[in-house]
């Protein structure tokens, strides 16, 4: 774990960053980060004495508690707009873009789209029925032989 106090410490002695880099075993470019958000956070060495280095930490690279929130899109419409002639799983994941955008939602990106649709019809045990001329195949191929 990098030693942030350290970083700190030896940035107020006047070392430069590949200095304290080589001092603390870490990266020239995580003694850059740990200096710009101290000097965004207002932190300057010394520290008060009660701050913990866990408590430093957490100051200086807060953990993210919020995660983007998706539309999940209703995949038994999707489905069965999949049987109809002419329509494809990309262009129900255009509409399902538009339609997110319109209602200021977060779209799945197309892998993602795929990949849930994929998961809803193995769950469910769907299927799609493709229109083939199999038997104008089975002609065609016993007159070419």
């Amino acid at each position: 774990m990098t030693n942030y106090r350290e970083i700190l410490r030896l940035h107020s002695l006047g070392l430069n960053k590949t200095e304290i880099a080589l001092s603390c075993q870490c990266a020239r470019n995580t003694v850059a980060a740990t200096l710009q958000r101290a000097a965004n956070c207002g932190l300057q060495w010394p520290l008060p004495e009660e701050m913990s280095d866990k408590q430093l930490s957490e100051r200086l690279f807060p953990s993210s508690t919020s995660t983007p929130v998706y539309k999940m899109p209703d995949y038994e419409w999707v489905h069965r707009e999949m049987q109809k002639n002419g329509v494809t799983l990309s262009l129900l994941w255009v509409e399902y873009c538009e339609q997110c955008h319109q209602n200021d939602e977060l779209p799945y990106k197309s892998t993602q789209f795929n990949k849930y649709y994929a998961d809803y019809v193995h769950k469910t045990k769907a299927t799609v029925h493709f229109s083939c001329c199999s038997r104008s195949l089975k002609i065609s191929s016993a007159i070419s032989s």
